[in-house]
């Protein structure tokens, strides 16, 4: 069973009828103990980083989180990726769940339409699986993670490379919506459900 995380702030919906798709038994919760029995869970988001984060820790969901992000695979996507960074510059700046090192920035003005909001490619770098190609996913953000040591997938937009996958222990997580990805998205989500 797949827990989604529900904390007010999650694309849950789509994320769900995506997990259907696949044949895979799912869940939306706000229950800490539903996402502690849970097999795998994953941590949608769309809005803003520090309501997201007020919503979190008034639903009683972020040592669960945690928990879960240690000790089961767990997948992070858009606002739900940025969050497990250690901080972002959004809403004047919020502190994270600090899970991956490392900074969420704005897009520079000017450059390019802010949010991006669109079909961008990822090209995958080292340490991503050695048959990892370029794929088109779905995104939709005004903020991006810098590039890390943990930053398996690279998307270029505003003239900024950006984290666009990222993996640290029992994390993945992707600045795109792989459920709204299409083809491409659901072999992600397939693939993830098999580790």
């Amino acid at each position: 069973m797949t827990a989604i995380v529900d904390y007010r702030a999650g694309n849950l919906t789509s994320v769900k009828y995506a997990l259907d798709a696949l044949g895979e038994a799912s869940c939306v919760t706000s229950d800490a103990k539903r996402i502690a029995a849970a097999d795998r869970v994953i941590f949608p988001g769309v809005g803003a980083a520090k309501s997201a984060m007020q919503n979190l820790r008034a639903l009683g969901l972020e040592e669960a989180v945690r928990e879960a992000a240690g000790t089961k695979p767990f997948l992070g996507i858009c606002l739900g990726m940025q969050i497990l960074f250690e901080h972002t510059e959004e809403d004047g700046g919020v502190e994270g769940l600090g899970l991956v090192p490392g900074l969420v920035k704005r897009f520079p003005d000017g450059l390019s339409k802010i949010p991006q909001i669109g079909w961008n490619d990822v090209e995958p770098v080292p340490p991503a699986a050695p048959d990892a190609k370029r794929e088109y996913y779905y995104f939709v953000h005004s903020y991006y993670a810098q590039v890390c040591p943990y930053t398996v997938g690279v998307t270029r937009y505003a003239g900024v490379d950006f984290t666009s996958i990222v993996r640290r222990g029992n994390i993945l997580a992707c600045q795109f919506h792989p459920e709204k990805s299409g083809r491409a998205g659901l072999k992600l989500l397939e693939a993830w459900l098999k580790c």
